[in-house]
């Protein structure tokens, strides 16, 4: 792992371009083209759509991703070999994010924007095993830059995907008669269960199991609302998560491992 690896140019630009493709896609309603992604979701909200304010998370995780695409590039880094081994991952989870908005934009969320969106969440997914399996301790430029940002992006599209899904149930006609009250708790319990893993596998995941958290929130905040059972699913997924970082944190070297 600790080998220097000269970086080739065509990733460090591909990461730009693909961050690019991310946070650009999303300003084409404001030039004229497709609608805005806020509306394609209203027109499929489901009980386990997130209140409005939890999209402002978008923000920070823009912010990040052109943080990393910038600090990548610099020629300091051209021999990182963590940026290696995440590099043309990343190129995929941030384009296809990109291609999802640009798809959703002018397609609404189908079954083929679920495609798009978990593609970029097998990407991120790919990222996250590289960081819990990285030996070496991370620089704190590569803690706050690539830890944070991309175990955050990880939990998000996690819970952005079983969003996704659900919509695409609404979409397609198949939850069209009712909200199914029951069938969203299961699914956000299940999403718990997935999320809670995910950060166990992760030697505790502080910044994973925090988003997935707020995306919980969120929830609950709409949905949960509404019905006593997507409320106590929430609850109970973000116990299993909260559980599953405390017991991962409890190991001194994992807490190295994030914080340092």
């Amino acid at each position: 792992m600790s080998t220097s690896t000269h970086r080739s140019a065509a990733q460090r630009i591909a990461i730009i371009l693909a961050v690019v493709i991310q946070i650009g896609a999303t300003f084409l309603p404001q030039l004229g083209f497709g609608e805005p992604i806020g509306e394609r979701s209203d027109s499929v909200r489901t009980l386990i759509t997130p209140a409005g304010w939890a999209f402002a998370i978008w923000g920070p995780l823009f912010f990040g991703s052109a943080v990393y695409a910038i600090w990548q590039a610099l020629p300091g880094q051209r021999d990182n070999t963590l940026l290696e081994l995440i590099g043309w991952p990343s190129v995929l989870a941030l384009s296809m994010q990109g291609l999802w908005a640009i798809y959703t934009q002018f397609a609404n969320l189908t079954a083929i924007s679920a495609l798009i969106i978990l593609t970029s969440l097998v990407a991120l997914l790919d990222i996250l095993r590289k960081l819990v399996a990285f030996e070496r301790p991370f620089s704190r430029a590569e803690r706050i830059i690539v830890t944070i940002t991309f175990s955050a992006l990880a939990a998000w599209l996690t819970a952005a995907s079983i969003v996704n899904i659900s919509a695409v149930l609404v979409f397609h006609g198949i939850f069209d008669d009712g909200p199914y009250p029951l069938v969203t708790a299961a699914i956000v319990v299940v999403g718990g269960v997935i999320a809670a893993l995910a950060v166990a596998r992760s030697r505790g995941n502080p910044w994973y199991a925090l988003v997935f958290c707020w995306a919980l929130l969120a929830i609950n905040a709409k949905g949960g609302q509404e019905y006593g059972a997507i409320a106590l699913a929430c609850l109970v997924s973000g116990l299993l998560v909260l559980g599953a970082m405390a017991v991962g944190l409890k190991d001194r070297a994992n807490r190295h491992h994030w914080f340092g």
